[in-house]
């Protein structure tokens, strides 16, 4: 098959990776792409955002598949767009994707579903979120109802941290337009938990789970990120906490958004949190997160383009998906000032050379990878490309093992080689003996 994959992170070089080893594939391009994908694909020069260049190149190439990675397309409604012209794509329609595009949408579904989740308030104007705060003196976590790139979310221990929130969003509107509505939820207590299935609009596939850092210090300090690592298994995934998942929380929305006409295809990603009462809903994003991505799809045993077909066939129920059972850690290695305003252009030593083996490659390395985010190549007076930086989010660093504590070990082994200037990454990923992994 040739494949059109679309994005331009971390997410986009490990789906490039896992695809690049079916044996289904015949071309692959990139839409977007970075330094990672470009020693794996044929990158395109194309904004990934931009739908109508997408479809465009999609027909050019003769696509038989189009794999879709970040938000933004989704929330465009590319899939509805690459449908109409006969061109297959993995990921949710525009109405579908509401599930991520707005917050306020996500919990009026799970309402109608029964999907345990926070107490909830949804404001339009800033004036009666503030009135609210002025009266409701627990904690809440603030929301912009839209696509932030994972920072619009803050936690408020107080009434004044909120109404600064609920300002910033709608006053300051450092979220543009995604926080023109605000959702103000109930704080609750647990450790959190990213849970994926593969979906065909009725069916869902095995689950597959792992934990994120969002602060971008150590101790979860500093301003929410995109991500700055994650690791799988979580220490508390049972056989029984995945049953309860599918039947209480992933099951049911697919259910529900089939009969509002908008079936579920693609990748369903639950953020959740365990309390003492049981699994409850923080969120839902309509794709494969970053950077769970980078240690989930190394899981994935089952051929990513049988999969991915199923979900599009609609026969995910006779395609059984398979999830490997090793540990991974990831450590995302980041500009200096990120999630601020940080510089770029810096060499990047320490990892293959681009005209050799790729970095991904695990035959120098069995025990790591390395996927490329914000980076690029650039062109040297020699004639030699150099692998730089061009984003917040540079690298990230995946170390396997047979246990969580060898796997981090081998990430942060891997962290030690790779230099570049301004370079920031956290170094409690994986550390499991902090308090937030336990279920209050």
């Amino acid at each position: 098959m040739n494949i059109l994959l679309v994005g331009s992170g971390g997410r986009e070089h490990a789906l490039a990776w896992r695809l690049k080893q079916s044996r289904q594939l015949s071309k692959l391009w990139v839409a977007g792409g970075n330094s990672g994908t470009a020693q794996l694909a044929a990158n395109l020069t194309i904004n990934p955002e931009d739908t109508a260049a997408v479809a465009t190149a999609a027909q050019s190439s003769s696509v038989d598949l189009a794999v879709i990675g970040p938000e933004q397309p989704l929330a465009a409604g590319i899939v509805d767009l690459l449908d109409a012209l006969g061109i297959p794509a993995f990921g949710p329609t525009k109405a579908a994707a509401q599930l991520e595009v707005s917050k306020s949408f996500a919990r009026k579904v799970m309402q109608a579903a029964a999907v345990p989740g926070p107490q909830f308030h949804t404001f339009t104007d800033p004036q009666s979120a503030l009135d609210f705060l002025s009266r409701h003196r627990q904690p809440v976590v603030v929301k912009a109802d839209g696509l932030a790139a994972g920072k619009g979310v803050t936690l408020c221990p107080d009434p004044a941290t909120a109404a600064a929130a609920v300002r910033a969003c709608m006053d300051d509107r450092i979220f543009g337009p995604a926080g023109d509505t605000v959702v103000l939820e109930e704080l609750l207590q647990g450790p959190e938990v990213s849970v994926f299935a593969f979906c065909d609009g009725e069916n869902l596939s095995q689950l597959v789970a792992a934990c994120d850092y969002k602060a971008v210090d150590d101790g979860d300090q500093g301003p929410n990120t995109g991500g700055m690592g994650c690791f799988t298994p979580p220490p508390f995934w049972t056989a029984e906490l995945a049953a309860a998942i599918r039947d209480t929380i992933m099951q049911p929305v697919i259910t529900e958004l089939a009969q509002r006409g908008a079936p579920y295809r693609g990748i369903l990603y639950a953020g959740l949190m365990i309390t003492a009462a049981g699994p409850q809903v923080l969120e839902f994003n309509c794709r494969f997160g970053d950077p769970e991505a980078q240690v989930i799809l190394p899981l994935l045993e089952t051929d990513p383009i049988t999969a991915m077909s199923a979900c599009l066939d609609g026969t995910l129920n006779q395609t059984p998906v398979h999830w490997g059972q090793q540990s991974y850690v990831a450590v995302a290695m980041v500009s200096g000032g990120y999630p601020g305003n940080y510089a770029t252009g810096f060499p990047i030593t320490g990892l293959t050379d681009p005209d050799s083996d790729t970095d991904t490659d695990t035959a120098a390395d069995p025990d790591t990878l390395v996927f490329h985010a914000g980076a690029q190549l650039a062109d040297q007076p020699d004639g030699r490309q150099t692998v730089v930086t061009a984003g917040g989010r540079v690298l990230t660093v995946v170390g396997r093992g047979d246990s969580l504590p060898r796997a981090r070990a081998n990430a942060y082994r891997r962290v030690s080689t790779i230099h570049f200037a301004n370079a920031h990454y956290r170094r409690d990923i994986a550390d499991l003996t902090a308090s937030r992994w336990e279920i209050i």
